[in-house]
């Protein structure tokens, strides 16, 4: 008996215990509901202070280099000397490299040799033509044009050869090649010598860091934006921690060739002095952020504030214990906040 009264008490305070839980549930449904369908909701409501406008504008870009240089050899020969290596620093008309110079002293001696045969050939004929006993006068009219081709056609051959002498010399001058920068060499195509090379096989590339700028690509929308010594603050994506300041120099007035659309290049240079440079590599990408606009002291409200009617902007304002519609004038617009020229006054409350 006494199993069984206990039993009944349990399945009443299960029963309880449920009817209870329904009850709760359909409340917070209810009350759920009724916030949803805003009959209960408070309207968000906002002060009118005092407000710092400002606009930004945030461009992708790169860094390049002003002075960065391609050093070869003027012809193929074979390579003897090689004076640097790869991340070695250089100065302005440092020796980088030399081919033989034998084989191109023993081709100078050749094609001089060529301009004595050349010359001689030349004084040769002149004589053969010229002399008085040939009587050139007495030739007819296309006689003597045949000899006159003759002669200028020996003076040709004899330019020639002086051409290829002058060339195969300025080659022998040329078997040692010098950094036109200073600067740090960044690649070298072929690091070994004894190897006879092409000069596209053997170049040395060099780039001054000291020169560096970040690049920027505006569109025509954009670069309208900016101006000269305008500020930057330059995030490169490799130091995201370490923003640095930077001023516009230069502001392409033609639009970047190679692009798909018209972007024009505009160059921030860093400052040595200030920026650690040599951290840096060509390449490397970041953004830069300029105050395009900047207000101070201005009364202003976020935009979801402002209402339109007809093309007029109103706002929904405290009066007493009422809200009324009061129509105001607006001025600058930013992502943020919305000029007030007339309508309010600092300290007035409105709502949303």
């Amino acid at each position: 008996m006494k199993k069984l009264f206990s039993k009944k008490i349990i399945i009443f305070l299960l029963i309880g215990l449920l009817l209870g839980g329904g009850i709760v549930g359909y409340r917070y449904y209810a009350s759920t509901k009724k916030q949803s369908s805003g009959k209960s909701t408070k309207a968000n409501e906002h002060t009118v202070k005092q407000e710092t406008l400002k606009q930004t504008l945030t461009i992708s870009g790169k860094i390049e280099a002003e002075e960065k240089a391609t050093v070869r050899f003027q012809s193929s020969g074979k390579i003897v000397w090689i004076g640097v290596k790869k991340g070695d620093t250089v100065k302005k008309y440092q020796a980088l490299a030399s081919q033989d110079k034998e084989e191109l002293q023993k081709n100078l001696e050749k094609y001089l040799n060529t301009y004595l045969d050349s010359r001689w050939d030349f004084d040769q004929t002149k004589d053969e033509y010229r002399q008085p006993d040939q009587h050139y006068w007495g030739l007819s009219w296309d006689q003597r044009n045949a000899v006159d081709r003759a002669l200028q056609q020996a003076q040709f051959d004899l330019n020639n050869s002086v051409l290829d002498v002058e060339i195969k010399n300025i080659a022998l001058k040329s078997a040692v090649i010098y950094s036109p920068i200073d600067g740090i060499v960044t690649n070298i195509g072929s690091p070994y010598t004894g190897i006879y090379v092409t000069p596209t096989q053997a170049e040395f590339e060099i780039i001054n860091p000291d020169t560096i700028y970040f690049s920027l690509l505006p569109d025509q929308n954009e670069v309208t934006e900016l101006t000269a010594s305008m500020a930057a603050s330059i995030v490169m994506d490799a130091y995201p921690e370490e923003p640095v300041t930077g001023h516009v120099k230069d502001i392409s007035f033609t639009p970047k060739s190679g692009e798909t659309s018209t972007v024009y290049e505009v160059k921030i240079p860093f400052d040595p002095s200030t920026t650690s440079v040599t951290k840096y590599r060509l390449g490397m990408t970041g953004d830069a952020t300029f105050t395009t606009l900047e207000k101070q002291g201005v009364l202003a409200v976020p935009p979801s504030f402002i209402k339109t009617e007809k093309e007029n902007s109103y706002v929904i304002k405290k009066v007493g214990s009422k809200k009324e519609k009061v129509f105001v004038e607006t001025g600058t617009e930013t992502d943020d906040f919305v000029e007030i020229t007339s309508g309010l006054a600092e300290g007035d409350v409105i709502y949303d």
